[in-house]
This record gives structure tokens, sequence and C-alpha cells, in this order.
């Protein structure tokens, strides 16, 4: 009986492998190209931060979409974050021209940011005041 359950068993297994295997749709690879190829486009010539973040969904590797982010964090006001994203495009291609002294003016713009802007306490609001009541 158990050499049985053993061929049963080895006859399940092979019949699984020869199942056919979905292959991905050509459409959809298609697609996703066109929309890739869309998406890199609009982050490098308008540095839309919206497709910046579509494409590098897509490709995360590519330093040039993560110089593309770091142009539209630059022009977001978000130095910081913009560094981060010129930072991880040296590190994948550290000849990459001009990347330098993109961190750099990064960096100096981040620096001449007033402290006060940074930590600054929230402005507070209170209808609690007798003043700010219409009755």
């Amino acid at each position: 009986m158990p050499a049985a359950k053993c061929l049963v068993l080895a006859f399940l297994l092979l019949s699984t492998a020869a199942w056919p295997r979905e292959e991905a749709s050509p459409f959809t690879d298609k697609a996703v190209a066109a929309k890739l190829k869309r998406d890199s486009a609009r982050c490098r010539a308008q540095a839309d931060l919206g497709a910046c973040y579509d494409a590098i969904r897509w490709s995360p590797g590519d330093p040039a979409l993560l110089v593309g982010l770091g142009d539209a964090l630059e022009r977001a006001q978000r130095p910081a974050d913009a560094i981060r994203n010129y930072r991880r495009a040296a590190a994948l291609a550290p000849d990459m021209r001009g990347l330098a002294a993109k961190i750099s003016a990064a960096e100096a713009k981040l620096a001449r940011r007033p402290p006060a802007a940074i930590g600054a306490p929230a402005k507070r609001y209170s209808n609690a005041a007798p003043e700010a009541q219409s009755h």
C-alpha cells in the first residue's frame, strides 16, 4: 500500500508540472512599457512629481529617474528629499555628470533656510476668545 501512495503522489506532482503556465500578457507588458515611457518623459522634461513617483515605481534602479525626482522635489521646495534622491542616483551611477553640483546646490539651499521656519511652533486658534464670537 505505501508504494501505491508514493506512485499516486509522484503522478500528481508530475501532472501539475505539466499544466500550462500563465504567461505575461503582451498587452499588459506593452501597456506598462508605454506608461513607464510616458511617465519617464514627463518626469525628466517637466519635473512632475506624480509622474516621477510612478516611473520610479516601475523602474526603481534608474539613476536618471532619481535625478528627475530630485529636480521635481527641488521645484517643490523640498531640498532634503531632493538630496536623498540625488545621493541614491550617485550611488547607482557615480560618474553621472552634474550630479555633484546638484547635491551641492540643494545642500546650500537647505543651509540657507531660516531655523525658525523649521521648528516654529504652530499658531494656535481658539473659538473661545470673546472677540471671535459673532453674536
